[in-house]
């Protein structure tokens, strides 16, 4: 006789390295819970899916707290490819808060309303990666009249989470590429390009867009460099404020503060 859990789909996906600290994600959950805390408390069932949360469920239990600051019904499933790491992780679960096995195909009901995929396709080829995202978008809460639909964030970042470079898409596709860095940390923006998303890293060569980006960005932190006397954030803000003029910034003050900035994906789009 064929069990239960013979007969599910083999999940999809190779398993990562599952290296994870506590606050690792916090810049990336803090950006999620102010740009779309709003669709988060609009959505009927406000579920947000944390894929590939590591060898700890430390990320899982820190996204839940940090998403119900900015909406209070939100659900968090914490998704893994390893066995193993869901096991360890059961006796984390709470109200709010569930762990299962699987991978891209996403293991919930329904189409949740955000997934967080973040140090997990470093290890994919570029290709590969776009099918991925291709794949996490169609599971995505669908637009509606009162929605923008579902948010995919995917990115990459250091191992405490000082530099953090993510892309956001919706179910249309991408939409913006977020910068953000413990500011202390940086010499220049271009710093942050060890830890571009893999649809990026490899185009970070003359003639593509995110290697212009990141040579003016560098420039307009030269320019700025007067305003170091009022500390890293006052040179961060003139630096992204002149980077401005010239490139789609989607952002303001409020979150060059935090040391971020966002700009449209169609702007850093790889070419070819």
């Amino acid at each position: 006789m064929t069990s239960r859990a013979a007969s599910r789909p083999r999940p999809v996906g190779t398993v990562t390295r599952g290296t994870t600290n506590p606050n690792r994600l916090r810049r990336m959950d803090r950006w999620i819970a102010a740009v779309h805390g709003a669709e988060l408390r609009r959505a009927t069932d406000p579920v947000a899916v944390d894929l590939g949360y590591g060898a700890a469920p430390w990320t899982a239990v820190e996204l839940l707290r940090r998403l119900r600051t900015a909406a209070p019904r939100t659900r968090v499933v914490g998704v893994e490819i390893e066995p193993a790491r869901v096991a360890a992780a059961l006796p984390y679960e709470r109200e709010g808060l569930v762990f299962r096995h699987g991978g891209f195909e996403i293991p919930v009901p329904g189409r949740p309303a955000l997934i967080r995929a973040a140090n997990v396709l470093r290890q994919y080829d570029e290709d590969e990666a776009a099918a991925v995202w291709e794949r996490l978008c169609a599971r995505l809460a669908p637009a509606s009249d009162r929605s923008r639909g579902g948010l995919l964030v995917e990115g990459t970042c250091d191992e405490i989470g000082r530099r953090h470079v993510w892309v956001a898409l919706g179910p249309e596709g991408p939409r913006t590429v977020t910068f953000a860095a413990r500011l202390g940390s940086l010499d220049r923006p271009s710093d942050l390009a060890e830890r571009l998303p893999k649809a990026l890293i490899h185009r970070n060569v003359p003639g593509e867009p995110v290697h212009a980006f990141l040579r003016d960005f560098d420039r307009a932190w030269a320019a700025a460099a007067p305003y170091a006397s009022y500390g890293a954030r006052q040179r961060w803000i003139r630096a992204v404020r002149d980077l401005g003029t010239d490139w789609p910034v989607r952002d303001g003050a409020a979150r060059w503060r935090q040391g971020e900035v966002t700009v449209a994906w169609e702007a850093l789009a790889p070419r070819g």
